[in-house]
């Protein structure tokens, strides 16, 4: 490690960034992750000059993303988001994409891969931050958490297949094999998951779920590196194998060890929420370009202009297209939701800028707006949804996520 201080001051701002949120919780709710990075930002070479990443750290930090991406996979229920709402999510995110492509293209003065980096990261939705989010205020499990986690699941992995096709360096086509290829080994993946699994599996998971051989936990490792692996053979990114192996793990837990899923997702979770994803996090802080921002008044003048466009070229579509039974409120909730993004903006636009289609400048702007939309954006949608049920309705989501083992103090999402 090149910089050894660097791994013990991430940790220290991870420990830290929870105790600011109770502090400010008295007077206003900030997701957690907006502290992470914001510490990192403090820490990192543009401010006090305390931390450098390193390729261990980097290492890390991509750990991170991957399980922020494999516990969103991990949370969509597909038997409750079939259908009707999963046809509307659909058609959503094409209409976001031709819209943000457009924009694109007017931003890059007709250049089309600069219009694809900036058209791709503005439909995306940062699924793995909503979801905990909801879940911590008893609401995934309901008709919107349902509907939340249809929209920003496509909001999630069609960016992630955009991506694959059009910023990979390849042809289209070609990529587009390679796509269908993964596809159809994901399928018979899919399939061999469903197979029932013999009785030896679930009595030896259960039978060291607190000991020291953690059988489901290391199966479940297993899993997420073999799709990493994969999607890394086929030259996509290794973000398409997280999210499949999120929803892999769902279905073996839940077939083979149904007592014991929600223990061993606790025990992934402790894992992924307790190190990795803020890890991954607070290096977001310390590589943002603050200076590229700050140094360039059309750069700052970019962020709240891009963060409109969040909400315009990815909520627009999903407030028309939600589905028929949810009240106005909640269709605007909902299109701030899948309006809110960060990881898959700074993995687009770090992809942009390594290939030379997208200046520092403008990609500094699109992550800044990014970090503000995860701060704003679920505020909102919060503030929109608190009618309904006043002081009771955020009293039962409070109960609800307490039976589920969880309260407001200990979540990763406020």
């Amino acid at each position: 490690m090149t910089h050894p201080g660097t791994l013990v001051l991430i940790m220290a701002a991870a420990v830290l960034a929870p105790l600011l949120v109770h502090a400010a919780g008295g007077r206003v709710r900030v997701p957690l992750v907006v502290f992470e990075i914001v510490l990192g930002i403090v820490i990192g070479p543009q401010v006090l000059g305390w931390a450098h990443p390193d390729e261990v750290v980097d290492t890390l930090a991509d750990l991170g993303l991957s399980m922020l991406i494999f516990l969103a996979g991990y949370e969509i229920e597909f038997a409750a988001v079939r259908g009707d709402t999963l046809r509307r999510a659909l058609w959503a995110w094409p209409v976001s994409l031709l819209l943000g492509i457009g924009v694109g293209l007017l931003f890059s003065g007709g250049e089309v891969f600069e219009a694809f980096v900036v058209g791709t990261a503005l439909t995306s939705t940062a699924l793995g931050t909503v979801l905990p989010m909801l879940r911590d205020r008893g609401e995934l499990r309901g008709r919107f958490g349902t509907v939340v986690s249809a929209f920003g699941a496509v909001g999630e992995f069609g960016p992630v297949v955009a991506t694959a096709l059009l910023l990979s360096g390849r042809r289209p086509a070609e990529s587009a094999v390679l796509l269908v290829a993964f596809g159809v080994v994901t399928a018979a993946a899919v399939f061999w998951a469903l197979r029932p699994r013999p009785p030896w599996f679930g009595e030896l998971a259960e039978r060291t779920l607190h000991s020291s051989g953690q059988f489901a936990v290391r199966f479940v490792m297993l899993l997420l590196a073999c799709m990493l692996g994969l999607a890394e053979v086929f030259g996509l990114d290794v973000l398409l194998g997280a999210f499949a192996a999120g929803v892999l793990t769902r279905i073996v837990l839940h077939r083979a060890v149904p007592a014991g899923s929600d223990a061993v997702l606790g025990k992934v979770e402790a894992m992924g929420f307790g190190f990795l994803v803020p890890l991954f996090y607070v290096v977001t802080g310390i590589e943002f370009d603050l200076d590229a921002l700050l140094d360039s008044p059309a750069a700052l003048l970019l962020v709240p202009v891009f963060l409109a466009l969040f909400v315009l070229v990815r909520g627009a579509p999903v407030y028309v297209l939600a589905p028929k039974d949810l009240r106005r409120a909640d269709r605007g909730a909902l299109a701030l939701f899948a309006s809110t993004c960060l990881p898959l903006v700074v993995a687009i636009t770090t992809i942009g800028v390594d290939q030379e289609l997208l200046g520092t400048e403008r990609a500094a702007a699109l992550v800044g707006a990014a970090m503000i939309s995860v701060l704003v954006l679920p505020l909102l949608a919060g503030r929109l949804r608190s009618p309904r049920g006043g002081t009771g309705g955020r009293a039962a989501g409070r109960t609800a996520g307490r039976a589920a083992g969880r309260t407001a103090d200990d979540a990763e999402a406020w």
